[in-house]
């Protein structure tokens, strides 16, 4: 064998190795992004004992949280309560879910405020008081102005998705005419489980929009069961999902949600039980 055939056949064999060993470096890397927990899943203990819920969120061993509408009403005080709890537990709070009033010139006020005391860096809105096509490009207008706002003070906004923006309204799907018209900076805050339910193709909205999806509601569904399912227990294809939000879709953090615990064996012993299952998926 001549050292050319030998060089060949090395770097052959090389190239062939290279997609395992980048495969396997990339799994290392994508093991650091977070897992949380959005505290919806857990409203009713919340609305029981704030502090001690978030708290026990934490000991779970969820490393970020994410809070809903409802913390629109604490009062700094109450913020910096809630900011000690979440230090105090090793939590992280990067996104706030939010209504659209939080657009609004004083809410935006109010809630930059309160989002900057909890750490929060982007204001997630979960709703918009629209119907037709125009409604959707003046709400898309409308987020635009806000990311312009909230650079100065290096915070950002987004949306996130519901069953309705994926059915189309005047010919166009709500989440096309938002993403076609807003910046680039406006994050794109992907509820799996209601995609799923509208009937559209979670790995094609990923591929679409590279970059954009900062974070995800890891949300199951099965159309037996529809919500009433831990995550990893419906139809979702999470292995697929994640692998195309770590290398296109631009994820910084996971936010497990799970909406129907108070109706089976309990909030905190249903997050817990998606909490077991997302480690055995990311141990696989």
């Amino acid at each position: 064998m001549s050292p050319r055939d030998l060089s060949r056949r090395a770097f052959l064999s090389m190239t062939a190795a290279a997609p395992f060993a980048l495969s396997s470096a990339l799994k290392g890397v994508y093991q650091k992004i977070p897992v949380g927990l959005e505290l919806y899943s857990v409203r009713g203990e919340l609305a029981k004992d704030l502090l001690g819920t978030v708290a026990a969120v934490g000991k779970m061993g969820y490393q970020v949280v994410e809070f809903y509408s409802p913390y629109m009403q604490w009062t700094p005080e109450r913020a910096r309560e809630v900011r000690k709890v979440l230090d105090d537990s090793g939590l992280k709070c990067p996104s706030t879910h939010n209504g659209a009033q939080s657009l609004t010139a004083d809410g935006l006020k109010k809630a930059i405020e309160l989002n900057q005391i909890i750490g929060s860096k982007y204001i997630i809105i979960a709703s918009a008081p629209a119907k037709t096509a125009d409604d959707w490009k003046a709400f898309a207008a409308q987020l635009a102005q806000a990311s312009e706002q909230l650079k100065p003070v290096g915070m950002a906004t987004g949306f996130h998705n519901h069953a309705v923006e994926w059915r189309p309204v005047d010919g166009q799907r709500p989440m096309d005419i938002l993403a076609a018209n807003t910046p680039k900076d406006v994050v794109l805050q992907f509820d799996v489980g209601t995609c799923l339910e509208a009937g559209a193709d979670p790995l094609a909205w990923i591929k679409a929009n590279p970059g954009r999806i900062k974070s995800a509601h890891c949300k199951d569904w099965s159309p037996e069961r529809g919500y009433n399912v831990a995550f990893g227990e419906g139809v979702a294809p999470w292995k697929a999902l994640l692998d195309a939000l770590e290398a296109t879709g631009g994820i910084e953090y996971y936010l497990i949600e799970q909406e129907t615990g108070a109706q089976q064996d309990g909030e905190m012993a249903m997050v817990r039980r998606c909490l077991e299952n997302w480690k055995k998926l990311r141990a696989a």
